[in-house]
């Protein structure tokens, strides 16, 4: 074990995850009284060296700006419009520091989004919250976006929102001063479900539908899985081995609505998110969620949302 503490810098970025950061930073404090001497020593950074707002509009104070910490562990923290607050100084103090340390480079939850608009993610694997894949695929497509709740590619960690950050972070904990050190600290957060690398961030469809019927599961999971292309209901009913009629009446007993408004209905969703989240035009959402006449497109979109997609403010 080295004898120096490990230094770690969480760089907060605007409207970073309070929750998120948290769960990173936890993790580290109790290892260190766990093992009763100080292995890790974090350290706040910010653009402006002073402070950052984080998404729930509290804000937190910075002991450090975008100074250069070569050899410590980088844990980039975002948000809300991670994309739109990935500013050029920060592209940059990012892109320097993967040049001039070999240290781990870590993001979590929207954090990968930054690194990526960085340009550090390209052919690597990364995990990033899943209410933000459909605009990272669409402006990101060199990155391979994995569902898992933490990714590890080398010296590049990422995880996703919320509670994955404690999970990456138990996992480099192990990695450092092995899995009884990691294990007490997770006794310690009183955390008894830790996560392993590859497992998915979202319930399965039976859960988020709530309903048990693996036939329904699985025709769910196949429309959600290809939204921009066209898809006919006698695909999905052969898909999961069933008749059309057969797949209609599932679907109307369980959902009270036929596939094809369902997939419908996934679909709008899909392009409101990326109307909240990308600078997209209205034609190239329309067009990656499978509509490929704008006037239908928002045609529908009005109907469903009561506002049309060219009314950015009111999505």
């Amino acid at each position: 074990m080295a004898d120096k503490p490990q230094d770690v810098v969480f760089l907060l970025v605007e409207n970073f995850s309070h929750m998120a950061f948290a769960c990173a930073l936890e993790p580290l404090r109790i290892a260190n009284l766990a093992a009763e001497r100080e292995l890790y020593r974090w350290h706040i950074a910010a653009e402006n060296g002073v402070e950052q707002r984080c998404s729930n509009g509290t804000v937190t104070r910075a002991d450090i700006d975008l100074k250069e910490m070569p050899n410590a562990m980088l844990i980039v923290v975002a948000g809300l419009n991670a994309k739109r607050h990935a500013t050029p100084a920060i592209k940059t103090y990012l892109r320097r520091h993967e040049r001039l340390g070999s240290g781990v480079i870590g993001a979590i939850c929207c954090g990968a989004y930054v690194l990526a608009e960085a340009g550090m993610l390209d052919g690597r694997s990364c995990a990033l919250h899943w209410g933000y894949h459909d605009a990272f695929m669409e402006d990101h497509p060199e990155v391979d976006l994995d569902p898992s709740v933490f990714v590890m590619d080398g010296r590049y960690v990422s995880s996703s929102g919320g509670t994955a950050a404690t999970d990456m972070m138990l996992r480099l904990i192990e990695d450092a001063h092995g899995s009884a050190l990691s294990r007490q600290t997770a006794e310690r957060l009183v955390y008894t479900s830790v996560r392993a690398e590859g497992e998915g961030q979202r319930h399965s469809a039976n859960s988020r539908i709530g309903i048990r019927n693996a036939r329904l599961a699985k025709a769910v999971e196949f429309i959600e899985s290809d939204l921009d292309e066209p898809m006919r209901t006698a695909d999905v009913a052969a898909r999961v081995g069933l008749s059309p009629r057969q797949l209609e009446r599932l679907f109307g007993r369980y959902l009270h609505c036929s596939p094809k408004k369902y997939r419908m209905e996934m679909r709008l969703n899909r392009a409101r998110e990326l109307l909240r989240q990308t600078e997209m035009s209205v034609i190239n959402v329309a067009l990656a969620c499978g509509f490929t006449s704008p006037s239908h497109f928002s045609k529908c979109y009005r109907t469903r949302f009561g506002s049309t997609p060219y009314q950015r403010d009111a999505v």
